[in-house]
């Protein structure tokens, strides 16, 4: 199962800053931030689509249900988050995007997963 097909969302990494935080993570593995005091799981892709996969729990079960991930990788999620504590959720909401502050394209919502 893709982490799309898990409830996943993907977010373009768009912007200077969105691709500066996308660079924050280590690509191509799942990793996660705090928002409002939930896990916010994270998945950086910068070759295949330049964005960022944002999915809550839910979404991180259904992905685990089809691709097991063991005590270890969730530690090393865990160890990563405190070597990189620094995360602005701001850059991915909607009034960051030039063209959606524009309006020449509709923005998403403000939930960010």
């Amino acid at each position: 199962m893709s982490l799309a097909l898990a409830g996943f969302t993907a977010h373009p990494a768009d912007t200077t800053a969105r691709w500066a935080m996308m660079n924050l993570l280590p690509p191509d593995t799942l990793a996660y931030r705090m928002q409002n005091g939930q896990p916010i799981l994270l998945y950086a892709d910068p070759i295949a689509c330049g964005c960022v996969y944002m999915g809550d729990k839910n979404a991180y079960a259904a992905y685990k249900a089809s691709h097991p991930v063991d005590l270890a990788q969730e530690q090393r999620m865990t160890a990563e988050i405190n070597q990189h504590p620094g995360w602005d959720w701001s850059v991915w909401a909607s009034t960051a995007d030039v063209d959606v502050v524009s309006g020449l394209r509709p923005g998403p919502s403000h939930v960010f997963y």
